[in-house]
């Protein structure tokens, strides 16, 4: 019911309540689904979960926009999420009884564009898991989160669908699910690299393998043409 043509209010305990009745019921039909639960008034606690968000709020296309999506992320009301290469689908739940279907595709990361990254970032990366834990130098934290050379989608590159009544270019639903994402990263920042169609891992290997040609060179010792790749792994124990 609506009173002189405005909604009724619906208290935030209320909309978090609905959320998880609705993720109950999914769970009863599919125990595969994968809710978004936020802790706290923090979106993103992690280097990547929150470059992934500032990286949204930077440009000037999404900044009125995604704010429509916090109050719903924040209240759990995104039912589902699940990323794969490229595409993030997702149910989120809104003021009706049934939820809507939020579909996002993410262009994949050009192969010209992953070369540059993994030329730039030389020997600066020590381990996955310092590129996990977003322990990296400052200039790589630029690097990544540059717009014309970095690891993150610009607006051009992000394409969404969702089968809810709203004409809004952006509604709520999908901006509730791009913050989403940020707290799937933040859970697990290798789902970054499967959606970007990238290999962390060989953005590790690349940066090792500079660094031990930058120490073989220092050395006079031969270059890393010339030690067979086995060998390259067990130096650096992987």
């Amino acid at each position: 019911m609506s009173y002189y043509g405005f909604p009724q209010y619906v208290s935030v305990a209320e909309k978090r309540a609905k959320a998880m009745k609705a993720i109950d019921k999914l769970k009863k039909k599919n125990k595969d689904i994968e809710p978004v639960i936020i802790e706290g008034r923090t979106l993103a606690k992690t280097w990547w979960g929150k470059a992934w968000n500032q990286n949204l709020e930077s440009y000037a296309d999404y900044s009125n926009r995604i704010s429509r999506g916090r109050s719903y992320v924040r209240n759990n009301a995104v039912l589902d999420l699940k990323i794969s290469k490229g595409i993030v689908m997702a149910m989120v739940q809104g003021s009706g009884a049934k939820p809507y279907t939020v579909k996002i595709q993410i262009d994949t990361l050009s192969n010209q564009k992953w070369a540059q990254v993994t030329e730039l970032c030389n020997h600066r990366i020590d381990s996955l898991e310092q590129l996990i834990e977003g322990r990296f130098p400052k200039e790589l934290e630029v690097l990544f989160t540059e717009k014309k050379y970095g690891l993150f989608p610009t607006p051009k590159g992000i394409h969404f669908t969702c089968n809810c009544p709203d004409w809004a270019i952006m509604c709520k639903h999908v901006a509730a699910v791009l913050y989403g994402i940020g707290a799937r990263l933040d859970a697990n920042p290798m789902l970054f690299f499967e959606l970007r169609d990238i290999d962390g891992q060989e953005l590790v290997k690349k940066s090792m393998e500079r660094k031990l040609e930058n120490m073989l060179m220092n050395a006079g010792k031969k270059s890393m043409r010339e030690i067979a790749a086995e060998d390259v792994l067990d130096i650096f124990g992987l």
